[in-house]
């Protein structure tokens, strides 16, 4: 079965994705690297992995730029297709679950900064992170046993992960289900939710400037764009695909938009620190005078 789109699409936005991500993610991450070994915040440890999970991804994308080169025919190791998609498919679900933790943060930030403050130990994201890296590989582990199980290997070595026999889409479409509900329906909900309570709090605020509330308001929709633009659409064909029985050749189209995150996600980091870094006596999560003035700089200073 031929894709809807076509090789040489495929292979010019993986180019794209990869020229323009690879640098930015690493700028990224040596701004990261030289602010935690300084004061290491919640969400720095976040936003780290989350570089972390984008550079792996673009690591691995040249073996999808040979494959789109190839015609989407697979001519490398067969295992090294098993290495390829789980870590293809892992990295989209850490960033997008790395995401929703980084909304969490940033509301408990703004709406409990006393108790945020008390949160503050870098132990705590450095769980978080290894929780969802976890939650990430054992969901993606699933491309390892459709495609090596003794029941559900189908031989086929001329394609990656694609072409599913019946006994294979049996097993793949009901976990490509849970996928939608666990992995993006549940984190869009809890990103949405904050960011939107984040909102109606600080517009509630009126020591803090409109400007400052417009750039946390950008980066809130940034965010979520993010989830609605990268995460969601191929997420979407999980549900879709479940219900017609089959995986749904427009796919592609959504694969290339997931892969268009590592390209968005290091501009998030840049307005995260810009808008969310408050030194100033005028915090934009400033609520009270003075006793509790001190505590609140530094517990937003990192939302």
């Amino acid at each position: 079965m031929e894709p809807i789109v076509r090789s040489e699409v495929i292979l010019s936005i993986y180019i794209i994705s990869f020229l323009i991500g690879l640098p930015a993610n690493l700028l990224a991450l040596y701004a990261f690297s030289v602010k935690i070994h300084s004061k290491p915040l919640p969400t720095d440890i976040l936003l780290l992995n989350l570089t972390v999970s984008d550079l792996l991804f673009l690591i691995i994308l040249p073996l999808k730029m040979h494959e789109a080169a190839s015609g989407m025919a697979w001519n490398l190791p067969k295992f090294m297709c098993s290495i390829t998609s789980f870590t293809f498919f892992s990295t989209i679900y850490t960033s997008s679950l790395l995401l929703t933790a980084v909304s969490v943060v940033r509301y408990i930030g703004v709406a409990f900064p006393i108790a945020y403050h008390q949160l503050q130990r870098p132990m705590y994201a450095i769980v978080i992170s290894a929780v969802i890296w976890l939650i990430s590989a054992a969901h993606c582990s699933i491309t390892f046993i459709v495609q090596h199980h003794p029941s559900l290997s189908s031989g086929n070595t001329s394609v990656c992960y694609e072409n599913f026999t019946e006994k294979q889409l049996e097993v793949l479409l009901p976990v490509r289900l849970e996928f939608f509900f666990v992995l993006c329906l549940i984190p869009l909900l809890i990103s949405v939710y904050c960011y939107l309570r984040c909102i109606l709090i600080l517009y509630s605020r009126p020591r803090i400037s409109q400007i400052q509330k417009q750039k946390a308001i950008g980066m809130a929709l940034g965010t979520l764009a993010v989830f609605l633009i990268c995460v969601v659409p191929y997420n979407t064909s999980h549900l879709l695909g479940y219900f017609q029985g089959d995986s749904p050749r427009w796919r592609y189209y959504t694969l290339l938009l997931s892969t268009f995150n590592t390209c968005i996600d290091p501009i998030i980091f840049y307005f995260s620190s810009s808008t969310f870094h408050c030194t100033s006596e005028k915090s934009i999560f400033r609520k009270h005078r003075r006793g509790a003035s001190g505590i609140q700089r530094q517990a937003t200073s990192s939302s």
